[in-house]
């Protein structure tokens, strides 16, 4: 897995990259209450926004870590938002990517690094 300075978890399952929050974010957030997905067959560039996450305490935006197409999203989070608390790093997860080059990601955190992130 990798991980980006906004606290998402990248993991890569093929050729496609899965996206999710980590579970530092989804304790900070809170509750999650509402996840809004983006569509699938959407191209993002790096830093749009692709999520609206929203949770007792606030609203949040997940941006693209990275250029690529949404494949798919995770249409559970629609009937079951809590699943991103339950199981950030599993079956919290928000939407797959098809990367171009799947090396960009070598520029993420490793577990450790982003362990020394959050402290």
């Amino acid at each position: 897995m990798k991980y980006t300075k906004e606290h998402e978890w990248l993991r890569v399952e093929g050729d496609l990259v899965v996206v999710g929050i980590t579970e530092h974010a989804a304790s900070q957030l809170g509750d999650v209450v509402f996840v809004e997905l983006p569509e699938p067959e959407t191209q993002v560039a790096e830093g749009d926004e692709v999520c609206v996450i929203e949770s007792v305490k606030a609203a949040s935006d997940i941006l693209a870590p990275v250029d690529g197409e949404i494949v798919e999203v995770n249409e559970k989070l629609a009937d079951n938002p809590a699943l991103v608390n339950e199981d950030a790093l599993g079956e919290g997860w928000f939407f797959k990517m098809r990367l171009e080059d799947l090396s960009v990601l070598d520029d993420f955190m490793d577990e450790d690094e982003y362990q020394d992130l959050v402290g």
